[in-house]
């Protein structure tokens, strides 16, 4: 049985961090500075008191709210986030009774960055190919916003904050195509927040500053950019390639890329390196930021809002980063 997105939605937080902010804290940056190396000009950002979760039941409510599919008919929910409320219980199991869906439905989380829509999407079409669900919502959310130190200018200028929210159903506007995934573990600590989980359970208060003066703690977000880069370059042009050759098409065969938004010098590096046409690759960070597993349903959104996705195209959508983990897929609109 095949697959398709019956419908989309996302929600963004109320407070809004500017380029200009960010200066305000690091005036050795420049905003246009920001603007033309990462690609972004603001970034939405959760409050203290304001979680992953709530801004998932936002996107989903938003959802609803268009009318194209009821409650009534979910019959699973899938929670994309590294930003979970509680250690336990399991999120997707508060969500379904915030939204007051049914109780005969599935309901898990699953612990994915940058490729976890891709993987999401994969969940998604094998529950329906089971013949286990027929509408399965799938949620991404994240506040990595809460994992960075004040000081990290790096990150604060890349990652916002988002939840979407997008319904794979027996029938819909695009069908998805065959997946191509991908799992190397070993770079793991290129990006992690080491503390907090089971292994290292209390606070390590290890902050120190490198010789850029960047913050490196234990207890927050620490990203190795040029791993990030090297690992990117190496693993994202394969991905393309089998994720065509996993559907039978070719690079010409395909009207719009749309990749996981990191920053913009990383998706002009990786769209020159596989030679793919401006007027195909789909950029949508400025108004956003890197949202990490959101990044991909709402650049799509977005292009088909303004029009760059419309009626039979073939989209190429591919996600990469934490982990290491990395996914692509074809998007097949009708």
């Amino acid at each position: 049985m095949e697959a398709f997105i019956k419908d989309m939605a996302y929600y963004l937080p109320e407070k809004v961090v500017t380029n200009e902010a960010i200066v305000a804290d690091f005036p050795e940056w420049s905003v246009d500075k920001i603007a033309a190396k990462v690609g972004v000009n603001k970034r939405h950002v959760a409050v203290e008191k304001e979680t992953a979760m709530d801004l998932a039941i936002q996107a989903a409510e938003s959802l609803f709210a268009k009318g194209i599919i009821a409650k009534t008919e979910i019959d699973y929910i899938l929670y994309c986030t590294q930003s979970s409320d509680y250690k336990l219980p399991t999120s997707a199991c508060i969500i379904q009774s915030s939204l007051g869906l049914n109780r005969t439905i599935g309901a898990l989380d699953f612990n994915l960055g940058c490729s976890g829509y891709v993987y999401g999407l994969s969940l998604a079409k094998g529950l329906i190919a089971g013949g286990i669900a027929e509408n399965v919502l799938l949620l991404t959310s994240e506040t990595y916003s809460k994992y960075m130190h004040p000081k990290d200018k790096g990150n604060r200028t890349i990652f916002g904050d988002a939840a979407t929210a997008t319904v794979i159903s027996t029938d819909g506007f695009a069908e998805i195509g065959k997946f191509s995934l991908g799992t190397d573990g070993t770079g793991a600590e290129n990006l992690m927040v080491r503390t907090g989980g089971a292994r290292y359970p209390q606070l390590a208060d290890d902050l120190r500053f490198d010789e850029n003066n960047n913050p490196v703690s234990s207890d927050y977000l620490y990203m190795n950019g040029s791993e990030i880069f090297t690992f990117t370059l190496d693993n994202v042009p394969p991905l393309i390639i089998d994720t065509l050759q996993q559907n039978n098409l070719q690079k010409e065969d395909i009207d719009l890329f749309v990749y996981h938004q990191a920053n913009k010098y990383m998706l002009d590096f990786l769209r020159k390196k596989s030679k793919i046409d401006k007027d195909k690759f789909y950029y949508a960070l400025s108004e956003f930021g890197n949202t990490v597993s959101s990044s991909i349903p709402i650049a799509i959104i977005e292009a088909m809002k303004d029009g760059s996705i419309h009626s039979g195209m073939n989209v190429l959508i591919a996600g990469f980063g934490v982990g290491y983990s990395w996914g692509g897929t074809i998007l097949k609109y009708l």
